[in-house]
């Protein structure tokens, strides 16, 4: 198995590096650079991709190209770090690993001015990606997280009618965030299988940077990643099961 692991920012990477018991070295990329470790069952490669989905896809993009011109592609991609969670389901502290990762704002206001039509609805491209199911539940299930929908917005949401909007739009919506659906953009322009993790640091709603708990989130994603990494590290076997298989 070869993973690569896409989050925003430095600390997000760091955290998921943590639950290894094995060090990493730098892999430089065009215009980046993946810190890259091994265990016994896999090769996992850590990158700061970048904030916001735009940038996140880019990254992803340059790491899934670089790998495949080696001769050496991912076999599996994963959007980490931490998020918004939608209160009481997805409480600070808490870990959503994504059923679905879907673009909420990515279409059209409605010439009222009081609905959206989704990109989908206007005859383009899609606005979800859905993990391998078997092999999201199986994370879920090991980390003891939520299971549902993770929003990516392009601006992260700062008051509670926003909050209800997106709730109401997405009825099963657990987190935000604002990478996930770039990094599933990527992996599926390479055919490659993608799962999105988010560690809760704040409610979604009014921005209350005094009640962030950064710190906690990210203690949170590293312990989800050290219970869950031999699941990954099995691939999709969890989706290839025969419905009789008692594994």
């Amino acid at each position: 198995m070869r993973i690569l692991v896409a989050t925003a920012v430095p600390p997000e990477r760091d955290a998921v590096a943590r639950a290894f018991d094995a060090a990493a070295h730098p892999v430089p990329l065009p215009g980046a650079v993946a810190y890259r470790l091994r265990t016994a069952a896999a090769r996992w490669d850590l990158l700061a991709a970048g904030v916001g989905p735009a940038r996140a896809a880019a990254g992803t993009a340059v790491a899934l190209t670089a790998a495949a011109l080696a001769g050496e592609p991912y076999t599996l991609v994963v959007s980490a770090g931490v998020g918004g969670g939608f209160a009481p389901v997805a409480p600070v502290g808490s870990v959503v690993v994504a059923d679905a990762v879907t673009a909420a704002d990515l279409g059209a206001e409605t010439a009222d001015g009081a609905g959206f039509l989704p990109v989908t609805a206007l005859g383009f491209g899609t606005v979800t990606h859905r993990p391998p199911p078997g092999l999201a539940r199986a994370a879920a299930e090991a980390a003891g997280a939520a299971y549902g929908t993770v929003l990516t917005v392009s601006t992260a949401t700062g008051s509670a009618a926003r909050a209800g909007v997106l709730r109401a739009r997405h009825p099963g919506a657990l987190a935000e965030a604002m990478e996930g659906f770039g990094v599933a953009e990527a992996a599926a322009a390479q055919g490659v299988p993608v799962l999105e993790v988010r560690a809760v640091s704040n409610p979604v709603g009014p921005r209350d940077r005094g009640a962030w708990r950064i710190g906690d989130a990210l203690a949170a994603l590293t312990a989800a990643f050290g219970k869950f990494t031999s699941v990954l590290e099995s691939g999709n076997e969890h989706d290839q099961r025969a419905p009789h298989d008692p594994r």
